[in-house]
């Protein structure tokens, strides 16, 4: 099988991924417990826990990102060890 996107863009994607998935773990964390870093101002949301779920919601969408791009990557890897054919 070959990769549908460059070695470079699969690794670039990959990096990029994983520190939205870092950060965007965090600030849901922050909405879920009512932080007051968070929930503190007039100008706000109400409701933390929606927040949160939404915010949980695009960190299980760059999770699909991440598997996606590593595979990606996994493939190029593979290319350039074997070869584009080889015989098994």
């Amino acid at each position: 099988m070959k990769p549908f996107f460059s070695a470079m863009s699969a690794w670039s994607c990959i990096v990029i991924s994983c520190f939205a998935i870092v950060i965007l773990s965090i600030l849901g964390s922050l909405f879920s417990s009512n932080n007051h870093s968070m929930m503190g101002s007039t100008e706000d949301p109400k409701d933390g826990k929606a927040v949160a779920a939404a915010v949980f919601g695009a960190v299980a969408v760059y999770g699909g990102f991440l598997i996606f791009c590593a595979s990606q990557a996994y493939l190029h890897i593979r290319e350039s060890k074997r070869g584009a054919i080889t015989l098994s």
